[in-house]
């Protein structure tokens, strides 16, 4: 609770309890009904489970929970298996969903986009039309904790799915956002500024993502980037302060730090914030500002968080102009 104090006095962010199965504790209900009353936005993502009944949910909305958000990784339950190593886990999924959306819970799913279920993107796009959802949080994988660096898809893979997303976002019934895959924003300013050109589109090109229920531009308008340690921190069950959950550098520990002090000062979330730091092309980028790369998948596979983004295929403006 005095953490949640903590993140309250840094302003009005959105919440996220997550895990593992944050249900493992006997006090969630509790910490949700804490989080909503002090005026914070607390959501929830459950692991596909017997653990979440009715009664639970039930209890999380009246405890006011602004968001249920469940991972589907596969259009069908082997696929899904396949990925979450859990028996059951794609029924018991859906069927929280069902509950959920029965009892008026804004609802959204986690999918996680890897070589396992690449092929399974038009026939997943399918199912989640008819599953009444808020949003579609893509996750591009990270090669850290289970995963592995064979689970990646190429710059190429990336880029496709970027511009099926940005198709599927003009009729799907959900709103889409990208997790771990910045680079996503540079392909829908593109793709907008095209539009603009051929006089499909009249607004001005922006890379704001729809459906979080918060903006995500700063005080005067402007696009500002959500990614690692750049209006993202992640606590961990011990208390580490990580830039996110895929980025696992401590920069302090909340029984011994400030949360504020740590995002807003220490010097490895100073320099992720920054992104005349970035390194290689992401530092030439034209498109830095808005997307800046996965810092954790830089880490990964580089060992340095400000290194570039090896799932981009995007050649900068300045070295095409320049290749020396």
């Amino acid at each position: 609770m005095r953490l949640l104090d903590e993140i309250r006095g840094m302003g009005r962010p959105l919440v996220v309890l997550t895990g593992g199965d944050p249900l493992e504790r006997d006090d969630t209900v509790r910490i949700v009904e804490y989080g909503t009353s002090i005026g914070l936005r607390v959501a929830l993502t459950p692991s596909g489970t017997p653990r979440m009944t009715e009664q639970v949910l039930i209890e999380l909305r009246d405890a006011g929970l602004a968001r249920l958000a469940v991972s589907l990784d596969g259009s069908s339950p082997a696929i899904h298996h396949a990925f979450r190593g859990v028996q059951g886990s794609y029924d018991w999924t859906l069927h929280m969903l069902d509950v959920a959306r029965s009892l008026g819970l804004s609802t959204q799913i986690n999918t996680t986009i890897s070589r396992h279920n690449l092929d399974d993107l038009e026939a997943m796009i399918t199912v989640l039309g008819g599953l009444g959802i808020a949003l579609w949080s893509v996750f591009f994988i990270v090669p850290t904790g289970r995963a592995r660096r064979s689970d990646l898809t190429t710059p190429e893979e990336h880029e496709a799915v970027f511009h099926r997303l940005y198709d599927l976002s003009r009729t799907a019934p959900f709103d889409i956002k990208t997790t771990a895959a910045p680079h996503y924003r540079r392909v829908v300013l593109q793709r907008q500024a095209a539009e603009r050109r051929s006089g499909t589109r009249v607004g001005a090109p922006s890379p704001l993502t729809r459906g979080l229920g918060f903006s995500l531009a700063d005080g005067i308008g402007r696009a500002k980037s959500v990614t690692d340690g750049s209006g993202f921190v992640f606590v961990s069950h011990r208390g580490e302060i990580y830039p996110s959950g895929f980025l696992p550098i401590s920069a302090g520990n909340v029984r011994t730090h400030r949360l504020a002090d740590v995002y807003r000062d220490s010097d490895m979330f100073r320099a992720l914030r920054d992104p005349d730091r970035l390194l290689g092309k992401c530092g030439v980028c034209e498109y830095r500002a808005v997307c800046g790369g996965s810092r954790a998948r830089a880490y990964a596979l580089s060992g340095d968080y400000l290194a570039p983004d090896p799932s981009c295929a995007y050649v900068p403006a300045r070295i095409r102009n320049d290749p020396t």
